[in-house]
């Protein structure tokens, strides 16, 4: 059983997705009819802000959740409740699923290759320090840009500059809006993320230097 743990900050639409996608029953949906498919399962939800809607979709989920307040605090002081947290709760892999805050280097390699973080883009355009939500779209719309997409990458020391595990493309049409765009981008994540989560759980995936192999 591969176990997560997801961390958020705002309204938690991305962690939606995955508690929809990995269930509190303990295994992902197909799991039991697969026996040699991993089970995945979301072991603790855990958001940095207080009273972000993240809280209650965990929360009413029957999920663990559990509330890490970065503020008035040191970025070691926060990142090693953080730690903490996701030791205590055995989890596997890191899912950020708009998460705002940048992890220190020292709390990415410690976690090293089992961070994943999703961009409502195509990376390595529009990505960044201060890229995120309806910025990128916006971004996106006034560089008229004919294609964007979402991103599923590992997470490095570099803000969305870490390795590429896969990319879905979606067109920019006339008349978009920031908001339009971003429902076709997120319907788009919403299957894209659980499916890199499960070849990561599959042990599918494979890192040499920035190539990324999937086996």
């Amino acid at each position: 059983m591969t176990r997560l743990a997801v961390l958020a900050s705002g309204s938690g639409t991305t962690l939606q997705a995955l508690l929809d996608a990995f269930p509190a029953r303990g295994a992902s949906a197909g799991a039991e009819d697969d026996p040699t498919r991993p089970g995945v399962t979301v072991a603790v939800v855990v958001v940095n802000t207080p009273g972000a809607p993240a809280l209650d979709r965990g929360r009413g989920a029957g999920i663990p959740t559990v509330l890490v307040d970065h503020r008035r605090r040191s970025r070691e002081s926060f990142e090693a409740e953080l730690a903490g947290v996701i030791h205590e709760h055995r989890a596997d892999l890191i899912c950020l699923a708009g998460f705002l805050r940048i992890l220190s280097p020292a709390f990415i390699t410690r976690h090293a290759g089992r961070m994943l973080n999703v961009h409502p883009a195509l990376l390595p355009a529009f990505g960044g320090q201060g890229m995120y939500g309806e910025r990128v779209h916006r971004e996106v719309l006034a560089a008229r840009a004919a294609v964007s997409g979402c991103t599923i990458h590992l997470v490095d020391e570099v803000p969305d500059g870490g390795p590429i595990l896969a990319q879905i493309a979606v067109p920019v049409l006339d008349g978009d809006t920031p908001a339009a765009l971003a429902a076709r981008v997120q319907a788009e994540e919403r299957a894209l993320y659980p499916q890199v989560i499960h070849w990561w759980a599959d042990g599918r995936i494979r890192v040499e230097g920035s190539r990324v192999l999937l086996t």
